[in-house]
């Protein structure tokens, strides 16, 4: 069983909100975005960290981390990008890779636009945390947490604070 933590498009903020609602998971999933690698690896300081790299992110980031992450979470088949799309508009790369990886779970960021929402096309479980940071069109910052506890995701939580 483990607790996660998804934020995206954090646009070099991690502050103390984040931290506090962040603080009991077990792992963080970064859905691009970061601003920095200094801000990646503050990241990964506070907790073990998964991410890819957004479209603000400069190269050296892009050396770090990559465009899109597939993994395995207890049992579940993650794949984590920055564009990609939601379900019936999913970008033609993320397209090709949940059609080649078959996730169970798909984090993407970048609309800055919280969703959860059950693809039952692909049967997998489309997650976009909205926007993590203080930079944005949004006027919401949002961040998501939930445990994986065998095939089963459960107790999904949203933050949310002002800008």
């Amino acid at each position: 069983m483990k607790r996660i933590g998804v934020i995206s498009d954090t646009h070099n903020c991690f502050d103390e909100p984040l931290r506090e609602f962040l603080k009991d998971v077990d792992e963080i999933w970064h859905a691009g975005d970061f601003g920095s690698l200094e801000l990646a690896d503050e990241i990964a300081a506070f907790k073990p960290l998964r991410g890819v790299w957004g479209n603000i992110d400069g190269g050296i980031i892009r050396r770090v981390y990559n465009e899109f992450s597939f993994f395995e979470c207890e049992g579940k088949r993650v794949l984590i990008t920055h564009i990609g799309g939601y379900p019936r508009h999913y970008s033609p790369a993320a397209l090709r890779m949940i059609q080649s990886a078959k996730p169970d779970i798909f984090v993407a960021g970048h609309s800055h636009i919280l969703k959860v929402i059950y693809d039952p096309i692909y049967s997998l479980l489309h997650i976009n945390p909205g926007a993590a940071g203080k930079y944005g069109f949004h006027n919401v910052r949002t961040a998501i947490r939930f445990t994986i506890d065998g095939t089963d995701i459960r107790d999904m939580e949203i933050g949310e604070w002002k800008r």
